[in-house]
């Protein structure tokens, strides 16, 4: 399951297509994650009803321990998806998998490292309640925010090697 998911493949440039870091454990670690995680939100929001009623996923859904695994197993697995064109294009431009480019593209792939997942996570929850694209972005940007603040957290708590 370590195995990475380009099984080592270098394209037309000599390059991997993706690099050793993503791998087939963390694209399952992904789906169920996502799947176990969101069935214990949907348990947690059962219990309080303002967490329910301002939870865009339970708009015109009803809060079901399948509704939320199948909503979880989509949310890893877009979350997972979405990493991948990142990863394609680091490769491409020769950041190493796991280090952060120097210079320019520092600031650039640190921002799209922080939005790449959420841009499919936010398409997910679309599906079941339509947003204006407006608040599709501003939905992004919150997503953005909370991963920039759980990674310093975890980089404080020393869970994380390097903060971005």
């Amino acid at each position: 399951m370590k195995k990475p998911i380009d099984g080592g493949m270098c394209i037309w440039d000599g390059k991997r297509l993706f690099g050793d870091n993503k791998t087939w454990k963390g694209f399952f670690g992904m789906m169920l994650g996502g799947t176990f995680l969101t069935i214990i939100w949907g348990l947690i929001c059962g219990t309080n009803e303002f967490f329910e009623v301002n939870n865009f996923m339970y708009a015109t859904r009803e809060n079901t321990i399948g509704y939320n695994g199948i909503m979880g197993l989509s949310l890893g697995f877009v979350y997972a998806v979405f990493e991948l064109p990142n990863s394609f294009i680091k490769r491409r431009v020769g950041i190493t998998p796991g280090k952060t480019a120097e210079g320019f593209k520092k600031v650039i792939f640190m921002f799209i490292d922080q939005i790449d997942s959420i841009l499919g996570c936010v398409l997910v929850v679309n599906m079941v309640y339509k947003m204006p694209l407006w608040f599709y972005f501003f939905y992004v940007l919150m997503g953005a925010v909370t991963h920039i603040v759980i990674n310093i957290l975890l980089y404080s708590l020393k869970l994380r090697d390097n903060m971005f």
